[in-house]
């Protein structure tokens, strides 16, 4: 746990370049200058109002199936915060994690040497005046009644390694994750 750093996702990339890191190394932050998500957008929120965390992996599974290990991130962040929110908890292709329709968390994933990193930034107690966009939300805003950022985090970190053994495994989550979709089956445009 650090109070400040730019990115947990670049700390830890440098740790991992460095042969420092080992499989399954995890840094947590109370606020990031520079957080980041998907094509180089910023993340920002207030210090301790976000949940925001990378960890590194190396899977035993071939490379291809490496991709799929960000959607296993998402099934799990949705079990964990759907559990007292009164509207829909979806996942949005191909990274957010929606209440309704608005989002309250992203992630990241980063292949990196032999092993991935995956980065979450999860939005827990801002109010309305703190959100980045006016399509996102808080867990707070949802009404949720779980907003201890420790407990989320070892809530997600238990849930995620019973996930993760089974993949490695060979067991397939794309019904699970089809079930809990806000995609599939809908109209979308691709941006790159």
């Amino acid at each position: 746990m650090v109070d400040l750093t730019a990115s947990t996702q670049s700390d830890l990339a440098e740790l991992v370049d460095a042969s420092v890191a080992k499989s399954g190394e995890l840094i947590v932050a109370d606020f990031q200058s520079a957080g980041r998500g998907r094509l180089d957008r910023s993340f920002e929120a207030p210090p301790k109002s976000a949940l925001l965390f990378s960890f590194f992996l190396k899977p035993k599974r071939v490379r291809s199936d490496w991709s799929f290990i960000s959607f296993l991130a998402a099934i799990t962040m949705h079990e964990v915060i759907s559990k007292d929110i009164k509207d829909k908890v979806s996942l949005k292709w191909p990274n957010d994690i929606l209440i309704g329709d608005r989002k309250v968390a992203g992630l990241l994933a980063q292949q990196i040497g032999d092993g991935i990193i995956v980065g979450i930034g999860l939005n827990v107690a801002m109010n309305s005046d703190e959100l980045p966009v006016p399509t996102a939300i808080s867990l707070a805003l949802a009404g949720s009644n779980n907003l201890d950022r420790n407990v989320l985090l070892s809530e997600f970190l238990n849930r995620f390694e019973s996930i993760f053994t089974e993949w490695e495994s060979g067991s397939e989550f794309l019904e699970k994750y089809h079930q809990i979709s806000s995609t599939i089956g809908r109209q979308v445009r691709v941006e790159v």
